[in-house]
């Protein structure tokens, strides 16, 4: 299987305890997640995120086929960072590590993606077309939501 990688770097105005609070509640994904995804939660115990805590979504990634998905957060430090692994859904590997560091400004938040697709030749083809493409639109999304959440308010 080959693996590929994706990190995106963002700077956001407001502390590094405001943006752990929000980023550390699977409920915020929803709204920094692209509409036509059609992404919700169908399970999750309500809690703020804890190693162990599972999260089961549906969504529609591509052509509007709508698909499970469970993570499973492994790790978590508060106001440092959380790792969520997929336990089940359209990757065959996927592994999302997401850290905060608070800076002079703010905090600088950090997301790394390994991931990885099942169906050998078949599934790199598909990496190439299809699935970088849109890893990359849909963290370029979420990228302009946080803006718009945390950088645009007047403090």
């Amino acid at each position: 299987m080959k693996l590929y990688k994706i990190e995106t770097v963002q700077h956001i105005n407001s502390s590094i305890e405001e943006c752990w609070d929000f980023f550390s509640s699977p409920k915020n994904l929803q709204s920094i997640t692209l509409d036509n995804m059609s992404f919700e939660i169908q399970d999750f115990d309500n809690k703020r995120m804890y190693p162990g805590q599972i999260i089961r979504y549906t969504l529609k990634p591509l052509l509007g086929i709508k698909m499970s998905w469970v993570t499973e957060i492994t790790v978590s430090e508060e106001n440092k960072y959380f790792i969520d692994v997929q336990q089940f859904g359209p990757y065959k590997f996927w592994h999302h590590k997401h850290f905060f560091e608070a800076t002079e400004t703010g905090t600088k938040m950090t997301d790394v993606v390994h991931y990885g697709l099942p169906f050998g030749y078949l599934g790199r083809l598909m990496n190439k077309l299809i699935v970088e493409k849109k890893l990359k639109t849909i963290f370029a999304y979420r990228k302009n939501k946080i803006e718009e959440l945390f950088n645009s308010r007047i403090k």
